[in-house]
């Protein structure tokens, strides 16, 4: 099996000039639940991806509980959020912003019922992890709603190398170890990504962040993690980041301009790229 390190070698060669000026065109938001930074680095598979990207060890959430964070993923705020109930914002978000600068973007939620489905939990799969279901302006648009679809066109659409600008995956609460706990999401992102992560089909100019939605202790310290187009291997951060710092560093790559939150004072992200 070919080596991370010579993946991400032939991925910098064949970058696009471009892509070569951005350190990535395509994202991927993989996202865990509820699991300190000196905790989840314990964990064998996500030990293993800090020797393969670059790790930041000065990531922090911004709130509890769980939903104000996944809405500052992608809109710079929480808007006051101060619990997991379903939320109906009248707001913008990263989505606006792709769209408008003719970029897109695609949820995958395992376990997502599909139609626009807007009840807070069925079986495994809950609203409160899927951002973009917390906004009037997706849900109340069909054609928008359609973006957000059950986990398993994931594997489909990346054999076909359809994937979006913007993507993230949201595992089920068991995936996620939100019920099961971070030693279970570690043995099932090995086993469900691993084969991404080194295929030969892993797309030259994508970058993968494996986070986590919480930490349990004061300082709210997560595991953050970077992964393919323009990351160093084995690089360690220690500058003070948060969600804010991830979506302005996606404003920026993306050029699509700013949701004019707190992503406008966020710090950027410069110090673990290859390039």
């Amino acid at each position: 099996m070919k080596t991370f390190t010579s993946l991400l070698a032939l991925s910098l060669m064949l970058l696009s000039t471009t892509a070569n000026a951005n350190h990535f065109n395509k994202v991927l938001v993989i996202v865990f639940e509820n699991t300190d930074y000196k905790k989840a680095i314990m964990q064998p598979y996500f030990s293993q991806l800090m020797k393969e990207g670059a790790i930041f060890s000065n990531f922090k959430a911004v709130t509890h509980p769980s939903q104000g964070n996944y809405v500052a993923m992608i809109a710079g705020s929480t808007f006051g959020i101060k619990d997991d109930k379903n939320i109906d914002l009248n707001e913008r978000h990263i989505g606006d912003l792709l769209e408008e600068s003719k970029r897109d973007w695609k949820v995958y939620a395992e376990g997502f019922p599909g139609n626009c489905f807007t009840d807070r939990t069925s079986g495994n799969y809950s609203r409160k992890h899927v951002p973009f279901l917390s906004f009037t302006n997706v849900t109340k648009n069909p054609a928008r709603c359609s973006k957000i679809v059950e986990a398993k066109e994931f594997f489909s659409d990346f054999e076909a190398s359809k994937l979006k600008d913007f993507s993230m995956f949201i595992p089920n609460l068991k995936d996620d170890g939100h019920d099961t706990g971070v030693s279970y999401g570690d043995v099932w992102l090995k086993k469900n990504f691993d084969s991404i992560f080194y295929s030969s089909k892993f797309p030259s100019d994508l970058l993968v962040v494996i986070t986590f939605d919480e930490g349990m202790s004061a300082d709210n310290q997560i595991y953050t993690l970077f992964l393919g187009s323009g990351v160093s291997k084995g690089s360690r951060s220690i500058k003070p980041y948060n969600f804010y710092s991830l979506l302005k560093m996606y404003e920026d790559e993306f050029e699509v301009g700013s949701l004019n939150q707190n992503d406008m004072r966020a710090s950027t992200i410069d110090d673990v790229w290859y390039n």
